[in-house]
């Protein structure tokens, strides 16, 4: 009589587990849910491949042995794995890593970009906005009144556009300050400018649209224009800004033109009454958009702002960008677009499959912030401020870098133009001037083609005196050095 083989490990099957499976495992955690906790080292160490595919787990005797385990523990353990797709159990052999698994490698195949440190500003950076402690306590005041007795909006999908009523302060505002012709239903409340801008590019441009844009010019604009598929035509700006004569002659049929006509970024000119009137004639001509950026015309420190590009506009072609960041703060996230009439249901459709609609949380208590006035006297007092600020600024640069820079003093906006005479170039400027803690930025990274200038873009706003004096002196000793080394 024949004597049947009831081994379980015939053949090519895979060897039960080597006796130093365990050290593979990482220390659990005296306290907490262990079971959870050994599930994710087993899965870990079977999606990188520390335990092959159909290799034999231990018994959950021998898991909850080793590692002070309940054996319901580590029953949960291996059921978590099963049910998932990592582990397969078979009756009578035990529980083997299954087959068919997601493999990880060990290191990525490609570094990931360090994080960003957002609470480090050095002196002289962009993009800080000045902290006002009674326009902050306002704003706590109001918001705990909307969120006392939040209203339906809150708990229910709304317009794509926002809330009616923030629209509604914000087209007063607009038609009051700026000149803007526009209606609550033209205005898209957006997270700021980066993101209007997006859904403009989006809804107006195709794939090889030719665009015009200002040489230099504002970064990230030209990332989300050449990320939207757009030719980017750059048009040179000088002391009138954008000049649209060239543009035509470099492309006159362009679908669009992107400019910051009364505060250029980053040169700081402002764009002349003829050549903004030749843009929206041509713009008229060729049935072309143009998309204002007016990102900091708030802060006008000889005469009121100057009247908007939309407002101006007879043929509807003007889409304009607006921001709470650089006069509230940038963490409230809540920027608009006034949308031209024709382009609005392409800009609606684009918002809601892609953002739905925006937060209403702090809607109401900056809807208030607009209608009771508290707004207009927290524009007066950071005015002041910055305006203060950026004296500061000239002051210390003509003191300790007089002799390497030619600065701008602008009437308008939260930075200035420091033209190098003779160091350089100013990216190793620039770096030289962030390992002693001064923020600056170059001129020449800012330019599309073409030769491009050489200087630095330094900001004023959100920095006490004594940090702004100071950094003029470390900046000046960079300086220093940069022309020692080049004569």
């Amino acid at each position: 009589m024949a004597l049947v083989d009831k081994r379980t490990n015939q053949g090519n099957k895979t060897q039960t587990n080597p006796p130093d499976w365990s050290a593979l495992i990482p220390v659990l955690p005296g306290d907490g849910p262990r079971s959870r906790e050994l599930y994710a080292a087993l899965r870990q160490l079977i999606e990188t491949g520390a335990l092959a595919a159909g290799a034999k787990l231990p018994t959950t005797r021998d898991l909850a042995r080793r590692f002070g385990l309940s054996r319901s523990a580590a029953v949960a353990c291996f059921e978590m794995l099963i049910s998932e797709g990592f582990a397969v159990a078979k009756v009578g052999a035990g529980t083997f890593v299954a087959r068919d698994v997601p493999y990880l490698p060990t290191t990525l195949a490609k570094a990931r970009p360090p994080e960003i440190d957002a609470a480090t500003s050095l002196p002289c950076g962009l993009g800080v906005a000045v902290s006002d402690p009674r326009t902050l306590n306002l704003f706590r005041i109001l918001l705990s009144r909307h969120l006392a007795r939040p209203g339906p909006e809150h708990f229910r999908y709304g317009d794509p556009r926002g809330g009616v009523a923030l629209r509604t302060a914000i087209s007063t505002y607009l038609r009051t300050a700026r000149g803007v012709r526009c209606d609550a239903g033209q205005i898209v409340l957006t997270s700021g400018t980066q993101q209007g801008l997006d859904l403009l590019a989006r809804a107006a441009l195709r794939p090889g649209d030719a665009v015009w844009l200002e040489n230099p010019c504002y970064p990230m604009a030209h990332a989300v224009l050449a990320g939207s598929g757009a030719r980017i035509v750059a048009v040179p700006v000088d002391s009138e800004g954008l000049d649209p004569e060239i543009g035509e002659s470099l492309c006159p049929k362009a679908r669009a033109a992107y400019v910051t006509p009364s505060h250029q970024y980053p040169l700081g000119v402002t764009m002349t009454m003829r050549r903004r009137l030749a843009l929206l004639d041509w713009a008229r001509r060729n049935d072309a958009w143009i998309i204002e950026d007016d990102y900091d015309s708030e802060f006008r420190y000889a005469g009121p702002p100057l009247t908007s590009l939309q407002g101006m506009d007879g043929a509807n072609r003007v889409a304009y960008l607006g921001t709470f960041s650089k006069v509230l703060f940038p963490g409230l996230r809540i920027g608009y677009v006034v949308v031209p009439e024709p382009l609005l249901d392409a800009v609606m459709a684009v918002r809601a499959r892609s953002d739905r609609y925006p937060s209403t949380l702090a809607e109401g208590a900056l809807t208030d912030l607009l209608n009771e006035g508290h707004f207009a006297a927290h524009l007066r007092r950071v005015r002041r401020r910055v305006q203060a600020a950026r004296d500061v600024l000239v002051a210390g640069l003509e003191a300790h870098c007089g002799d390497a820079l030619d600065v701008t003093v602008p009437e308008q906006g939260l930075h200035l133009m420091a033209m190098l005479r003779g160091a350089g170039p100013d990216t190793a400027i620039v770096e030289a001037a962030k390992a002693v803690g001064v923020g600056a930025r170059a001129l020449s990274a800012m330019f599309i083609n073409g030769a491009p200038k050489h200087g630095l873009v330094l900001g004023f706003s959100g920095f006490s005196d004594e940090e702004l004096m100071a950094a003029t002196v470390r900046l000046g000793g960079v300086m220093g050095h940069s022309l020692a080394s080049s004569s």
